[in-house]
């Protein structure tokens, strides 16, 4: 008998994790430093704290549909019942293709970081064999795959934790050797806020992309064993993780190095040793200190690979199970893996990068048009809860009988969906304003990629934009959804 259904495998503690963990990347250890520098430890932490507000209204929107409904390709699944068919297709099959690009970036990441120590390794083959040992990884289980990511995440958050305890400690003059550092580097010249609002505008975009990954929640729902006991637990500490992990570790580098600091400006994944964290393990006197950061964002990079070779099969896998992928892409092996898009996923992840191979200009406009589509599906996750709980209520259901409310809505999904539209618009301010056709062209490739497939769905099967009364809430008899 054919297969085609994931298993419910993930525990509690790998959705607890992924979710923690989930946005602690290079966006973190590396350039939030160039964010500092662009905008003053003021205008750096003016624009976390406003995308963590952003993300933390879209988890609980998020978490509300996906205990209702925890199915994998959770994003494309409730556009599609709760907007228009059309955008869930042209939202599924934008997520996938960032992913599968994503995971090339990743590829080529790990390499970077692996000659830190071996500079003589040839850097395709350090791809390769990462590669095929993700595959494996998600080749075996889905438990096997999120038990990974349970313990790469560990130790991102035990890295985070480390620096943030001795930053404060620093800034106290407990350790350094140097006195009280105390808070002056927050008024040096022109801090806090350098470069005024636009300046802190372009910094939105940097931390919204710092953020991405945490949407996984979603995905994981749908292989889930306890989705309405482990996705609610999970986001109910988003608050916190943001709070602690982007938000105080932004301060305590504002506090130790002043943004004048030519060490702030790297942004590259190989820059490791101008990492702000590497930097203030120095100030502490932390030996190797660079060797350290370079292990703890070597796991971050092989997490972030992970995730995206996950996900992209679970969003192809979910697509063809709701008709808009080849059927071939819904079969699954004995132990509930997507093969065929698994397998599709790391094909057009390998071709990518070796495009890079071959110059950069291809790959560059490959990452551009993938670029975007983290945000696309935020806008998303915001409009499809939006529509979601106007339809519940529109229909006679109760706000009681779901297992997880979304805090102040709608407030919560409209200030999503407009801090959304602002970033989008805003990837590119310096293309508009020179008018740089072609570099727009390039910049905002995800959009006109995400249009071109949702009109072509909407003029193949003519679908229209639903109605309140034409979505679908209602429980299926096995006690799930959809």
């Amino acid at each position: 008998m054919e297969n085609n259904d994931v298993n419910r495998s993930l525990k509690t503690r790998h959705l607890s994790m992924i979710a923690l963990g989930g946005s602690i990347g290079t966006g973190l250890f590396v350039a939030s430093g160039s964010s500092i520098s662009t905008a003053g430890p003021g205008g750096a932490l003016i624009a976390y704290v406003a995308i963590g507000i952003m993300v933390y209204f879209l988890m609980t929107s998020l978490g509300e549909m996906a205990t209702y409904m925890p199915v994998s390709g959770s994003f494309a699944t409730y556009a599609t019942k709760f907007i228009d068919p059309a955008f869930g297709f042209a939202l599924g099959w934008n997520y996938w293709f960032n992913w599968a690009i994503t995971l090339a970036v990743d590829l080529s990441t790990i390499s970077l970081v692996v000659k830190y120590w071996f500079p003589s390794w040839t850097s395709w083959k350090i791809s390769l064999t990462f590669m095929i040992v993700l595959l494996v990884i998600n080749f075996i289980s889905v438990g096997s795959f999120g038990e990974t990511e349970y313990w790469l995440s560990s130790i991102k958050v035990t890295a985070v934790i480390i620096f943030l305890i001795c930053g404060i400690l620093t800034i106290m003059g407990i350790l350094g050797g140097h006195g009280s550092v105390g808070f002056s580097n927050y008024t040096y010249k022109h801090a806090p806020f350098v470069g005024g609002v636009p300046a802190i505008l372009s910094v939105f975009v940097v931390a919204g992309f710092s953020f991405q990954g945490t949407e996984l929640i979603g995905i994981t729902a749908g292989e889930s064993a306890t989705p309405e006991k482990s996705i609610p637990k999970a986001i109910k500490q988003v608050f916190w993780r943001i709070l602690l992990f982007y938000i105080l570790s932004i301060a305590v580098i504002g506090a130790l190095i002043p943004y004048t600091s030519p060490n702030l400006l790297g942004s590259g994944a190989g820059d490791i040793a101008i990492s702000p964290f590497t930097i203030v393990f120095k100030k502490v006197g932390i030996p190797l200190a660079a060797g350290i950061m370079n292990a703890v964002i070597l796991t971050s990079v092989i997490s972030a690979a992970n995730s995206g070779l996950y996900a992209a099969s679970r969003m192809l896998w979910s697509m063809s199970k709701n008709g808009m992928a080849p059927n071939v892409f819904q079969k699954t092996n004995g132990r509930g893996v997507p093969v065929f898009s698994l397998l599709l996923t790391a094909l057009v992840g390998g071709i990518a990068l070796f495009t890079s191979l071959y110059g950069d200009s291809f790959y560059e406009l490959l990452v551009a048009a993938s670029g975007l589509t983290g945000f696309i599906a935020w806008l998303g996750i915001a409009f499809s809860h939006y529509r979601f709980r106007k339809a519940y209520l529109y229909k006679g259901y109760s706000l009681d009988d779901l297992k997880y409310k979304a805090k102040w809505f709608p407030f919560g999904p409209l200030l999503a969906i407009v801090l959304g539209i602002i970033i989008i618009l805003g990837q590119d301010v310096r293309s508009m304003v020179d008018f740089n056709f072609g570099r727009l062209l390039i910049s905002y490739s995800g959009l006109i990629i995400l249009f071109v497939c949702w009109i072509y769905y909407k003029i193949r099967y003519k679908t229209k934009f639903l109605k309140l009364e034409d979505i679908d809430v209602k429980e299926t008899k096995n006690g799930g959804h959809y």
